[in-house]
């Protein structure tokens, strides 16, 4: 009896797997050549735009469907199986809606305006927030990129790195310092005169996802097109309800490593081996890695998708999910480089033939530890709050230092010999004595 996947909770969630599986068959064929080349696959969205994916997280209300964050879980999941390249970078996409359809911090018209270049249109969008020099600014750093106010509207000026889908975007939402004001703010700017793309995206792994850097020189743009300010300490747009829509990224890493496992279980499967007389698969040290394989699997997904459903069932809770969400992305990313590496211990040294798409998965899961929020700060944030909470609630008896405070401060009396005092004392003796007291005090 086939195993029942109990993350698919209703008919609705069935056909959302039925439907994400049909298009990773179709983007598979080409996610070799895409990743070799290190091309961006426009044929790939071709196939997504003329099947809906752009609309997926676009709220129902602007036409889209509507997606829960729930439901883009189980489509970005599988979606990956068949390229993990181009659910990242759809997945950036369907993030920007998700958090704009949580918590709108716009006028609605510029949100009514957006859904529509997604929906009726077929538009690549994405949030471009990162710089070479500053970094991530969701973390609070200052734009280099300014916007200057001019006569009619706004002049932007900058550069943006690691912009996924670039070669097809055709709206971004750029964040930018606004220069008389002296605040950060949200634009839309369209590919017009001004906006260039910048070809240097050639890495390890996730080739295919097109984040190259965009320049934009002198663009000009209309006052309309400042959506909204970020005010420092506070969310913004795309940091509300604890981030939990950059969960879809962890649910990619996810399908990927399950590519790897399905890769492994196929070929040992079918690899026949002398020396066993039968499959590969019945042997113990196979099966050792597979069982550890599966219970890696296991563990993510029940974490991945119990969190996003906890998410979900409780509202006024979820701006304090923020740890929660942290500590699944970092396990999930930690389990999918692992299952990677099993499934090519299991396949052997063919693992390592680029023939065979176990080496390009492996190349791929290792940019998890790169998407936000990084290992080492969520590890760090984890201890300085253990550290707090265990203060709060163990905090010092103020009994028992107040005595010893009294105790610092009152003179310390050296006795003398019972027999002797203090006018019959020698004065060598009387030395002693004093020497003895100053090493108490110092003590």
């Amino acid at each position: 009896m086939p195993r029942v996947d109990v993350t698919l909770r209703n008919p609705r969630d069935h056909a959302i797997a039925v439907y994400a599986d049909e298009l990773a068959a179709e983007i598979a064929k080409t996610a070799a050549q895409h990743d070799a080349a290190g091309s961006f696959p426009h044929d790939h969205f071709d196939i997504l735009t003329a099947r809906g994916a752009l609309r997926l997280t676009v709220p129902q209300a602007h036409g889209g469907e509507g997606y829960s964050l729930y439901e883009t879980l189980i489509f970005q999941e599988r979606l990956a199986r068949g390229s993990g390249s181009t659910a990242l970078a759809l997945g950036w996409h369907l993030m920007v809606f998700g958090y704009l359809g949580h918590t709108l911090r716009w006028q609605p018209e510029a949100l009514a305006s957006l859904a529509a270049d997604a929906v009726q249109r077929g538009q690549l969008i994405n949030v471009l927030v990162t710089e070479r020099e500053a970094g991530n600014l969701l973390r609070g750093a200052r734009p280099g990129t300014v916007a200057r106010r001019v006569e009619g509207g706004y002049v932007l000026s900058g550069r943006k790195a690691f912009c996924s889908s670039a070669p097809r975007l055709q709206k971004m939402i750029v964040y930018a310092w606004v220069e008389d004001e002296g605040r950060v703010a949200e634009f839309l700017v369209p590919r017009t005169e001004g906006v260039r793309v910048i070809e240097n995206w050639n890495t390890l792994g996730m080739r295919s996802t097109g984040s190259h850097d965009i320049a934009f020189d002198q663009v000009q743009l209309p006052p309309e097109a400042l959506l909204s300010y970020i005010e420092l300490g506070q969310v913004g747009s795309f940091t509300v309800a604890s981030r939990a829509y950059g969960l879809q990224l962890s649910a990619v890493y996810l399908g990927v490593a399950r590519a790897a496992r399905d890769f492994a279980l196929g070929f040992a499967d079918r690899y026949h081996a002398q020396s066993l007389g039968k499959s590969v698969l019945e042997a113990p040290q196979v099966q050792q890695r597979l069982g550890e394989i599966e219970l890696l699997l296991g563990a993510s997904k029940t974490l991945l998708y119990g969190l996003v459903e906890r998410w979900e069932r409780h509202p006024h809770l979820q701006a304090e999910f923020g740890d929660e969400v942290a500590i699944t992305k970092v396990t999930v990313s930690r389990n999918a480089l692992r299952v990677v590496e099993l499934a090519m211990a299991i396949v052997g040294g063919h693992s390592l033939s680029r023939d065979l798409p176990l080496e390009r998965y492996l190349r791929d899961v290792q940019c998890a530890q790169f998407n936000p929020p990084q290992e080492d700060t969520v590890v760090a944030s984890l201890a300085k709050a253990a550290i707090t909470h265990w203060h709060a609630d163990h905090p010092a008896p103020v009994e028992a230092a107040e005595p010893a405070a009294q105790a610092a401060q009152a003179p310390v009396t050296v006795p003398l010999a019972p027999s002797v005092t203090a006018e019959a004392v020698d004065p060598a003796e009387a030395a002693e004595v004093a020497d003895a007291a100053d090493a108490a005090v110092a003590a």
